[in-house]
């Protein structure tokens, strides 16, 4: 199947005001908004649509306060789309929206399905002086961001009550991938390959809570992952870590608390996996979340670690 990724995501919002100075601050561009909501995009077209919580129209939260509602996945064509309709017709929870294939997934999230929207974002990041290629940027200064703009939305993470049966949704009916594994806790999937290390992580906990994670944004590199980081403290948002870098797919992150639900991830440099990939299982602990990091993040005035009380 030819999934694109993640189209659209719809935040149920207790405060629409600070939601979007969230949002603004994050670097995604306002296209739209009024007294009742607001739409948001990255560079390639990906969709944040903030509304209020107790918006009727807006499917049923699979928690309480702010959280996602609804995901769109993209699709290259209306040829997928179609396959996507055959292969969720028969699900219990089928229906269709606004004439797309829709349906409820196991841990009681709201999906559809659309042709993709999202357009090649042209943008480059920058070129590292390794010991092989000591000069790939010659005679250039690198690169410094005063502010990150998000490239696209890269993947999402929950929390679900039952690993093994939102794993086989995503993967035998729908045709995702598995890249890695915390066995018995956690499953990183795919929706394309090849493609980045994972589009979806769900993770299911010994309370067996339901709910979002958070909400991971690509960036152009690292540098730009340090930089919207000490830009989104600056205006005053909480960091709870960041920044790092993860051992399961190789990218550096910076986690931020964020109003509309969870947390919103900077990341970059994620593994790219092809039919050659080699799923692994990771024990899942400290290590193997990061391999390094910073807890609390940088402050952006003394550019050093804030003091943890």
């Amino acid at each position: 199947m030819n999934f694109t990724g993640i189209e659209k995501i719809i935040h149920g919002v207790e405060d629409l005001a600070e939601g979007m100075r969230f949002y603004d601050d994050w670097g995604l561009a306002k296209t739209s908004f009024d007294k009742n909501s607001a739409l948001y995009k990255t560079m390639d077209g990906s969709e944040v649509l903030l509304c209020n919580k107790n918006d009727p129209a807006l499917p049923p939260a699979i928690e309480k306060g702010p959280t996602i509602r609804h995901i769109v996945w993209g699709v290259k064509n209306k040829t997928d789309l179609t396959k996507v309709h055959e292969m969720i017709s028969g699900y219990e929870t089928f229906s269709e929206l606004d004439g797309d294939p829709a349906c409820v997934d196991p841990n009681g999230l709201s999906i559809s399905f659309r042709v993709t929207q999202r357009q090649a974002a042209n943008v480059k990041g920058v070129s590292m002086n390794t010991w092989d290629k000591p000069d790939a940027r010659s005679d250039l200064r690198s690169t410094f961001y005063d502010k990150a703009q998000p490239i696209k939305i890269g993947h999402v993470v929950f929390f679900v009550a039952d690993l093994h049966a939102t794993e086989d949704f995503y993967v035998d009916i729908l045709g995702f991938s598995v890249s890695d594994r915390y066995p018995g806790a956690g499953s990183f999937l795919r929706c394309a390959t090849p493609g980045g290390h994972h589009s979806l992580f769900i993770l299911e906990t010994p309370d067996k809570k339901v709910g979002l994670n958070h909400v991971a944004y690509t960036v152009r590199d690292i540098h730009e992952v340090f930089g919207g980081g000490l830009q989104v403290d600056r205006c005053g948002w909480k960091t709870q870590i960041g920044p790092g870098r993860h051992p399961v797919s190789s990218a550096y992150f910076w986690y931020v608390e964020n109003p509309a639900g969870g947390l919103a991830e900077y990341f970059t440099d994620e593994d790219y996996c092809t039919e050659k990939w080699k799923v692994r299982d990771f024990q899942r602990s400290n290590e193997a979340f990061t391999e390094w990091a910073v807890e609390g993040g940088i402050d952006f005035n003394t550019r050093r670690q804030h003091l943890l009380e």
